[in-house]
């Protein structure tokens, strides 16, 4: 199978403007990115609209990609520069792999995981999950909830707690049953990734604010696979110097 990694990334943030050219020891965010992306795939693409992150790519050696500034999604985004690379390139790729802008710690192993979701022919999407071991975050809103079938299949995405233990204390919930948050990263079977591109927002989607309650709604195949390395974003200046101070940049 043919694998086409694709960051999206635009310049243009309410809580941290030009975020992807943060620097992190002397590199854009962008290209840190970038290289943990490289360790595990061939064909890595950055998707943009702005000129400053292109330039910035195309400096540190990077391929990029110039897209629509009107998406209103990076699933938007990424479909579009899938098409642009695959005519430039004259090659069908089977699968494409978003890959978040902002997460400068994902592994070579967790590109490996999702890849692996695909050699079943009924997975159209592939993403994350990880068990949740604090108490706190079974509860926290924008840690999203995910419930599967016992194949691994996403049944439901939620901000609020799934499965609910009725008649149990919310202390005990962990003690109880294994819950598991969403990791964002998502793959996508070429064809589908331009179907779903296509559908109309759904009332599961608008109510909970999460784009794939729309493809669930549609009848998409989600295949899900557990990771044991955290995600780790930085969406605002906040969590850069948290990092930094964590030691881990």
């Amino acid at each position: 199978m043919k694998f086409l990694a694709i960051i999206p990334a635009r310049f243009a943030s309410t809580r941290f403007p030009g975020k992807p050219l943060a620097d992190i020891n002397g590199k854009p965010m962008i290209q840190k990115v970038y290289e943990q992306a490289l360790k595990a795939l061939d064909h890595v693409y950055v998707a943009t609209d702005d000129s400053r992150i292109e330039e910035a790519v195309k400096n540190f050696g990077g391929k990029v990609i110039m897209t629509s500034p009107k998406h209103q999604s990076g699933t938007d985004r990424i479909a579009e520069a899938a098409k642009i690379i695959s005519q430039e390139l004259n090659l069908n790729f089977d699968v494409v792999i978003n890959i978040q802008g902002d997460e400068p710690f994902i592994q070579p192993e967790q590109i490996n995981s999702l890849m692996t979701c695909f050699s079943n022919p009924l997975t159209e999407i592939a993403t994350l999950i990880k068990e949740i071991t604090h108490q706190n975050e079974i509860f926290d809103p924008n840690k999203v909830k995910v419930v599967t079938n016992i194949n691994g299949r996403a049944l439901y995405f939620s901000r609020s707690p799934i499965p609910f233990l009725r008649g149990e204390d919310q202390e005990n919930w962990l003690k109880q049953n294994t819950f598991f948050k969403h990791i964002g990263m998502y793959a996508y079977r070429y064809k589908s990734l331009l179907k779903v591109t296509q559908l109309e927002q759904s009332k599961l989607e608008l109510s909970e604010s999460l784009e794939q309650l729309r493809w669930l709604e549609n009848g998409y195949w989600i295949q899900t696979e557990i990771t044991k390395h955290e995600s780790i974003g930085i969406d605002t200046p906040d969590d850069l110097k948290r990092v930094q101070e964590m030691g881990l940049l």
